[in-house]
């Protein structure tokens, strides 16, 4: 078994390394303060091709494997997470749902335009009364005149009131329960189709997430995302990569909040001596830095899988459960270990600490991926 990366994969996350340490943490501060869309940050992601990871070079992607694509969203995610959430749900939700089940000529209308960031893309699936229960989701779409015609609304949704192209799952034939939901392809300035004011959030202030509405949303018939009823199968597959790059930002996450810790732990002295001297202090980091590698190695394993063609979903629960909390900890151990200090908002620890929570509650909270799991063990489907 090999654990090396490859020389690419080195470049690719020393390159995203040196972004995140030249264009985030301190820098985001104020945008986080403001509850503000880092348009200036995020416009600088497409150049690198990071918003076009897994989009195939024909369709102007940068065409990088799933390991590689862990690594920048790590990467990326130490640096701030409201950036990092915004690049990989691009990505790995709407983007790569139009790679993944598009036809040639959806694929050819759409990837370019998303994977060199002239425009970002949102994912509409959970709903105000469909979260875990993905598929008891009620947006219609009705056929009429030959085109689609959509109503509800989607919430929680990353990129809503930002992105300029949707991938929406609504409900086709009622009566045939998951394998009546379909996916179309949506572009602002549909009638019909809005997103809502913006969420004021417990964490990631600088990332946008708000409702879709669609209010008699009129979509052509060549806007239907691979064959009607296949809506929800694809989603399952576009939320295994999905898991994926959360436990990817989690590692991220966690990683930050260790690098604070140290940082402070070096320069904060008590009873005539630095914090980095004591050893509960220092039995703890070692535990935290632990539990962060293994969930890095968690994340990487699963990516490696999603590369190799090989099941995945199994891996990608349990990396994004054993990740995600992990992420949690180290943040709340990083704010214990500043004290008052990591209390206040001067302190990077405090954004950390409230941008960790989101990992254990997105793309399937750890009830759910803890589901995922003992099903796999137990041979259920």
């Amino acid at each position: 078994m090999d654990f090396e990366l490859s020389d690419d994969q080195q470049r690719i996350r020393a390159v995203a390394r040196e972004f995140a340490d030249a264009e985030l943490g301190d820098k985001i501060a104020p945008y986080d303060a403001r509850h503000e869309f880092a348009w200036e940050i995020v416009k600088k992601l497409g150049p690198l091709g990071f918003l076009g990871v897994l989009v195939p070079e024909d369709y102007g992607g940068a065409g990088l494997d799933y390991v590689s694509y862990a690594l920048i969203v790590e990467e990326l995610n130490r640096g701030d997470a409201s950036v990092g959430i915004t690049m990989w749900a691009h990505n790995s939700l709407c983007t790569n749902h139009i790679a993944l089940f598009g036809s040639p000529a959806q694929k050819q209308t759409y990837l370019p335009r998303l994977a060199s960031g002239a425009v970002l893309g949102a994912w509409g699936l959970t709903e105000p009364g469909s979260g875990s229960d993905a598929a008891a989701l009620r947006t219609r779409a009705v056929e009429r005149d030959g085109a689609w015609v959509l109503n509800g609304t989607k919430a929680f949704i990353t990129n809503a009131s930002v992105g300029e192209i949707a991938v929406v799952l609504a409900r086709t034939d009622a009566e045939k329960k998951s394998r009546g939901i379909s996916a179309f392809i949506l572009e602002r300035g549909t009638p019909g189709f809005s997103a809502g004011t913006p969420y004021r959030k417990l964490g990631l202030h600088a990332s946008d997430t708000a409702e879709l509405v669609l209010e008699d949303a009129r979509v052509p018939a060549a806007n239907l995302l691979g064959a009607r009823g296949a809506g929800f199968a694809q989603a399952m597959t576009v939320l295994e990569g999905g898991r994926i790059a959360m436990a990817a930002m989690a590692v991220g996450i966690a990683q930050a909040a260790v690098d604070q810790a140290v940082r402070y732990m070096k320069q904060r002295s008590a009873f005539g001596k630095t914090l980095a001297e004591f050893n509960g202090l220092q039995g703890m980091l070692a535990d935290l830095v632990t539990e962060v590698e293994v969930a890095r190695l968690l994340t990487l394993r699963a990516a490696w899988l999603k590369d190799e063609g090989r099941p995945a979903m199994h891996a990608a629960a349990m990396a994004k459960l054993f990740a995600s909390e992990t992420a949690m900890k180290a943040a709340t151990q990083a704010v214990q270990i500043h004290g008052g200090a990591g209390y206040i908002a001067e302190f990077p620890v405090e954004r950390i600490f409230r941008d960790a929570k989101l990992t254990e509650i997105g793309e399937g909270t750890s009830e759910i991926q803890r589901l995922v799991i003992a099903r796999e063990i137990l041979g259920f489907s």
